[in-house]
């Protein structure tokens, strides 16, 4: 027997929506209809149109962007049903999110766990609001898949940390405010010499060179670090609580990085609707390529399997206290999922989805190209695909390693 709604309950929610609904009638700008959150990503820089710049005050001054942080912070201190309910109006709306990027993704969910009264009222406000950019310093050029080799190292000065080294696949360096980084405290032990800090990337000795991409995009940096001073306040945690720290937000990071942190790809267009604009069909409207049908209906199926499935696996860590392990499963499949997808628009198209420039292309065939070239890289930034496997025997199976 379904479970009934109790009435002031629904009535409460009711109110909600209405509240939500009408503060998008007076706040949301129409030109921005449809549009997504491009301050959010890595790949430009925090340049606003006016729009952009009004739609993300009127929702960071809510704390809607971050609709279950705490209010005290500059959160929204809502419920997971009026953060849904958010969510819902929002897509209705045609609205985006514009508070993002990897303070909310990443960092925030991580410094509210471990970090200071002190640190916590001066970084979660800025981020609930939009105002600030950060960036993350974990990968080295003999640091990637084994992460706990870093070499970056922080010298006890008194006061400050005096900072040496270089982190590479920086996302978004070179137009990030801040930077939260893992370097090296202690060089006698790998895992407990790591320490967790945060840097200013406007701090004298901070380099950052972009790297360019195959897709033609510079997404990512080499960052160096040279006598840079850290103050002895900005160290998050104890001394050689790094790993452990930087484990947690790990988990945060895959689990965005699949695509189960949210069900909004299922309101896009489907790969069948735009097949049908580029491939025959026949008198009742299907593709007339049975096989080409067949992949994308096997593939829509797991994907949307796949964002259901998430959904559920995220809510059910974040009621048991936060994101698990189960961050590795959703990586590994989310990221294989998605390079698929790339792969099967890049067939839907044929001729058409192999563009690079030039008139003859559209600006969505031209995007779904680099798309599907920067989506290498995802099974592989992040923790690699075998890292994944690793920790899912692991912790996840329980498995051991065999001496």
């Amino acid at each position: 027997m379904a479970t009934q709604i109790e009435p002031a309950t629904q009535t409460d929610e009711n109110a909600f929506r209405a509240e939500v609904q009408q503060f998008l009638a007076d706040n949301f700008p129409a030109e921005l209809k449809g549009q997504s959150n491009a301050l959010a990503g890595v790949d430009g820089p925090t340049n606003e149109t006016p729009a952009q710049t009004k739609w993300r005050e009127a929702v960071g001054a809510r704390g809607w962007g971050t609709p279950t942080w705490p209010k005290e912070y500059g959160g929204g201190g809502l419920t997971k049903a009026q953060a849904k309910i958010i969510d819902q109006e929002f897509a209705k709306a045609g609205a985006y999110n514009p508070i993002g990027g990897m303070g909310v993704m990443m960092f925030g969910p991580t410094l509210l766990e471990y970090g200071n009264e002190a640190q916590k009222q001066e970084h979660i406000p800025p981020i609930c609001r939009g105002e600030i950019r950060w960036c993350q310093g974990y990968s080295e050029p003999n640091a990637g898949s084994d992460l706990a080799n870093l070499q970056t190292f922080a010298e006890d000065k008194g006061d400050h940390y005096l900072v040496n080294g270089q982190k590479t696949w920086t996302s978004g360096g070179q137009w990030a405010d801040k930077c939260f980084a893992i370097v090296r405290t202690d060089k006698s032990d790998k895992h407990k010499g790591i320490s967790f800090m945060l840097i200013d990337m406007d701090t004298p000795g901070v380099e950052v060179r972009p790297i360019t991409m195959i897709s033609g995009t510079s997404p990512f940096c080499e960052t160096f670090f040279t006598d840079v001073k850290v103050p002895k306040e900005n160290l998050v945690g104890e001394e050689g609580q790094g790993w452990t720290i930087g484990k947690r937000l790990l988990q945060h990071e895959r689990t965005n990085i699949s695509g189960g942190g949210s069900l909004a790809r299922l309101m896009g267009q489907s790969l069948g609707d735009i097949a049908k604009k580029y491939q025959p069909t026949g008198a009742d409207g299907e593709l007339a390529d049975a096989v080409l049908r067949d992949k994308i209906a096997d593939f829509e199926i797991r994907w949307n399997s796949f964002l259901l499935t998430a959904r559920r696996a995220m809510e059910e860590s974040k009621a048991a206290g936060g994101v698990s392990e189960i961050s590795s499963v959703l990586k590994k499949l989310g990221t294989k999922l998605s390079q698929e997808r790339s792969e099967l628009l890049i067939e839907i198209r044929g001729l058409q989805g192999l563009g690079w420039e030039g008139d003859s292309f559209t600006d969505s065939e031209l995007e779904a190209v680099r798309g599907w070239l920067f989506g290498k890289a995802t099974t592989i930034y992040g923790g690699s695909t075998e890292i994944q496997n690793n920790i899912i025997s692991k912790r996840v199976l329980g498995m051991l390693d065999h001496q």
